[in-house]
């Protein structure tokens, strides 16, 4: 990986049962699955995931095994610090969490893991105890939430 280039990741401050930290679309698809949206919500998280589902590759459909523990224990979705266009998205997400108390943090890093997938708005990599390893922030808004 570039040391240039930067990656970032919204995630779960918390592991989940299986013992990773859920992504930021995980957690909204949880939200709505466990119906605790509201109306208002459900629209924006159905209109926001057709958008993201059009504007690029879910990895797990250009390969299936990406996200198979054997292989790639692990395994986390990334996105380059260039595709701003998705980045720019975010914050409907960011929000629709708060407002359920869901706390989300964000991670940046020049050197997540080891690459299982790349496309030119993402990466998905298992994380590397040699990397520099990635920074931490928690977002405000979920903050505020929680």
């Amino acid at each position: 990986m570039s040391g240039t280039t930067r990656y970032v990741r919204f995630q779960s401050t918390g592991r989940s049962p299986r013992g990773h930290f859920p992504g930021i679309f995980a957690l909204a698809n949880g939200l709505a699955r466990e119906g605790r949206l509201t109306e208002e919500q459900h629209r924006f998280w159905r209109a926001a995931n057709d958008w993201y589902d059009a504007a690029y590759a879910d990895p797990s459909r250009v390969d299936p095994a990406v996200y198979d523990p054997g292989p790639n224990p692990g395994a986390a979705a990334w996105f380059k610090g260039t595709a701003t266009h998705l980045l720019d998205r975010i914050p409907g997400y960011l929000a629709l969490l708060a407002a359920h108390g869901v706390p989300c943090e964000r991670l940046e890093s020049a050197d997540p893991g080891r690459v299982v997938y790349e496309d030119e708005h993402q990466v998905v990599v298992v994380p590397d105890s040699g990397s520099a390893g990635p920074t931490a922030a928690l977002n405000q808004s979920a903050r505020q939430g929680a």
